[in-house]
C-alpha cells in the first residue's frame, strides 16, 4: 500500500441541525434536539449549543430534555436530510476522482497523486468552502496518509474547520488523544481499556501488539494499528450489500399478538420487495425480538435462495413464533436478510404456481409507480413506519430518528 496517500475524510456538521437550520433560521444559537419526540425516543442529532448541557446522540429524549428543557425539539424529516446529503455528495463527485460516501454526512476522498496537479490540501480546502458556499452546511475534514487519522483528525478539527496531519506525524498526533477517539473502540471496549489503565491512545502505542491481541485478540490487534497511525484500507466507490434488515422499537412494549405479527408480516414484505426491486435472492432469514427485561434473543434459518413474499414471510412468521415464547412485554422486533446474491426468482416447480408469480409481478408494478405501500398485506396495514428506501443503489440509508409502528 502506498505510504504517500492523500487521504481526506469530510464530515457535515451536526448534519440534520445543520439542515434544519437552513430550512428555518430562527433556530440559530439554539439548543436543539433531533429525534424521536415521545419519551421511549432517542436522540439522533443534536446542536453544539446542547452538547454543552452534557446531550448527546443516542441519548434517550426523556433524559436530553431533562438536561436541557431548554431545548427546541424537532422530529426531523428524511426526505429533507437524504436530498441535502445528495447535493453535497453531487458537489464532490464532480471535483474528485475517488470517493466513499460511508454514511448520509461523512465522504472519504483519495486524492492521492493530486499533489502533482494542485495540492492536496488546496483541493480538499477549496471544497469544502464551495459545498459551504452552495448548500450552506457547516463542513469540517481531516487530511493524512489514512482513513483512521484522517477520520480522528476531522474529529479534532471540529466544528466547521480543517486539520492536515504530515506524513510521519501521525503518531505525536495521535498520543495524547482518548482511546474512545479510535473508530471501533465502542463503550465495552473502551471499559476493558480501562481496566487495563489504558485511556490515551499513547499507551496503546508503548504497549506490545502482542499484549492488546491477548486482551482483546483480533479486534485488540485492529486498535494496536490504529492506534499507531496504520490503516491500508482503500478508499471505495462502492460496495456490494450482504444483508438488509428492519427493526422496530414500540412506543410502549406490548404483547399485542396481532399487532406484533402485522408488524412482523410488514417488515418482511417490504424487505422482500427491496430484494426484487435490487434483483436480488436471500438464502438466510434473522428473526430478532427484544423484551422489557432488555433480554435479546435471535434465531436464523437457511433456505433456498428466494425474494418471494409466499416463501419468506411463513419462514419469518415461524422464528417469531419460536421466540416469543417469555410470555413478557416486548419491546422490540427486528428481521434481516443475509447471504445475498444477484439474480432472479427461480420457479420452485413443486411449490410455486403462475398465478402467485403474475400476481407477485402485478404488485410489484403497482409499487413502483405509486409508492411502496400502494399494494401491501392487510395484516400490515398498522404498520406505517416501514422503511421505503432503496438499499440497493449504492447510497448509505438515511438516519433516522427512532421510529415507532
Amino acid at each position: 500500500m502506498n505510504q504517500n496517500r492523500s487521504i481526506v475524510h469530510m464530515d457535515l456538521d451536526t448534519f440534520f441541525v445543520s439542515c434544519e437550520r437552513r430550512l428555518d433560521s430562527r433556530l440559530e444559537g439554539r439548543p436543539i434536539l433531533i429525534g424521536g419526540t415521545s419519551d421511549r425516543g432517542v436522540v439522533a442529532s443534536c446542536s453544539y449549543e446542547a452538547r454543552k448541557f452534557g446531550v448527546h446522540s443516542a441519548m434517550p429524549m426523556r433524559m436530553a430534555k431533562q438536561l436541557c428543557p431548554e431545548a427546541i425539539v424537532l422530529r426531523g424529516n428524511t426526505g429533507t436530510y437524504t436530498k441535502f446529503s445528495n447535493e453535497v455528495t453531487d458537489i464532490i463527485k464532480e471535483n474528485v476522482p475517488m470517493y466513499e460516501k460511508s454514511s448520509v454526512d461523512e465522504f472519504y476522498i483519495d486524492l492521492t497523486g493530486m499533489d502533482k496537479f494542485f495540492g492536496c490540501h488546496k483541493l480538499a480546502s477549496e471544497l469544502r468552502q464551495k459545498i459551504i458556499h452552495e448548500t450552506g452546511l457547516p463542513i469540517s475534514f481531516g487530511l493524512s496518509i489514512n482513513k483512521t487519522v484522517s477520520k480522528i483528525a476531522t474529529g479534532e478539527a471540529k466544528p466547521n474547520n480543517e486539520i492536515r496531519i504530515l506524513n510521519g506525524t501521525e503518531k505525536p498526533f495521535l498520543a495524547p488523544l482518548s482511546v474512545k477517539k479510535i473508530p471501533m473502540v465502542g463503550k465495552v471496549t473502551y471499559k476493558s481499556l480501562c481496566d487495563l489503565g489504558v485511556k490515551r491512545i499513547k499507551t496503546i502505542q508503548d504497549m506490545p501488539m502482542e499484549l492488546m491481541h491477548k486482551v482483546l485478540g483480533k479486534n485488540g490487534l485492529v486498535i494496536w494499528k490504529k492506534a499507531n497511525g496504520i490503516d491500508n484500507s482503500p478508499v471505495i466507490q462502492y460496495h456490494e450489500r450482504k444483508s438488509i434488515s428492519t427493526e422496530r422499537t414500540f412506543g410502549q412494549d406490548t404483547t399485542n399478538i396481532y399487532k406484533l405479527k402485522g408488524l412482523v408480516i410488514a417488515m418482511a414484505e417490504n424487505l422482500a420487495y427491496q430484494l426484487r426491486r435490487g434483483n436480488k435472492l436471500t438464502a438466510c432469514i434473522t428473526f430478532k425480538i427484544r423484551y422489557s427485561d432488555f433480554q435479546t434473543y435471535t434465531q436464523q434459518q437457511r433456505i433456498p435462495y428466494t425474494a418471494m413474499d409466499h416463501n419468506i414471510i411463513p419462514i419469518v412468521l415461524d422464528l417469531f413464533k419460536k421466540l416469543y415464547n417469555r410470555r413478557l412485554l416486548v419491546r422490540l422486533v427486528g428481521v434481516r436478510f443475509s447471504h445475498l446474491v444477484e439474480g432472479g426468482h427461480q420457479i420452485n416447480l413443486f411449490q410455486d404456481d403462475e398465478t402467485q408469480l403474475n400476481l407477485c409481478k402485478a404488485i410489484d408494478k403497482m409499487r413502483k409507480r405509486y409508492g411502496d405501500r400502494a399494494v401491501i398485506n392487510a395484516a400490515g396495514m398498522e404498520a406505517k413506519t416501514i422503511s421505503r428506501w432503496n438499499p440497493f443503489t449504492g447510497e448509505p440509508p438515511p438516519l433516522l430518528a427512532n421510529r415507532h409502528q
